[in-house]
């Protein structure tokens, strides 16, 4: 088989798995000589069903040249933070569990997930962000809390 055909594999089976969020910075943890260094990726993303909710995710990232070609397989480490931005309205209906956010750690087997709740009782959404495996998962996780409140109409100031 040809580079560009495995190239053209490769597209197809990662590209409908990808979730795509915003990188607002990281911070190099590990010096690598060859190779990106290992760093914390600091990321955004808005909830695609939930219209006023955005979650800033913290994960490692393996560097070297195996993470630089996308090889390595990165630590199940992750921390989540949801906050409400805007007045808050469902989209459609939302399942407990469900899948809001996920991103490949390794290049087969491993992804790191964000999964929803609502918990009715108190008017409160749950983020929880883990590490699965085909074979065995991470107990890591994390999870944020976004009490649904009544949203002002006053614009808050911009940051500079």
């Amino acid at each position: 088989m040809h580079i560009r055909s495995w190239f053209f594999a490769l597209v197809v089976v990662v590209w409908p798995c990808a979730s795509f969020a915003e990188i607002v910075g990281s911070v190099d943890t590990v010096f690598k000589l060859l190779g990106p260094d290992d760093k914390i990726v600091i990321e955004a993303f808005d909830d695609p069903k939930v219209d006023g909710v955005a979650c800033h995710l913290s994960r490692a990232k393996k560097g070297g040249i195996t993470g630089g070609l996308g090889l390595a397989e990165d630590l199940s480490n992750s921390s989540i933070a949801c906050r409400q931005i805007g007045p808050v309205r469902f989209r459609e209906e939302i399942k407990n569990g469900e899948e809001v956010f996920n991103k490949r750690t390794s290049i087969l087997f491993k992804k790191l997930q964000v999964v929803r709740f609502l918990d009715k009782k108190r008017n409160t959404l749950i983020y929880l962000v883990y590490s699965d495996k085909l074979i065995e998962g991470s107990p890591k996780n994390s999870i944020s809390t976004v009490p649904i409140m009544p949203w002002r109409t006053a614009e808050p100031g911009v940051a500079k």
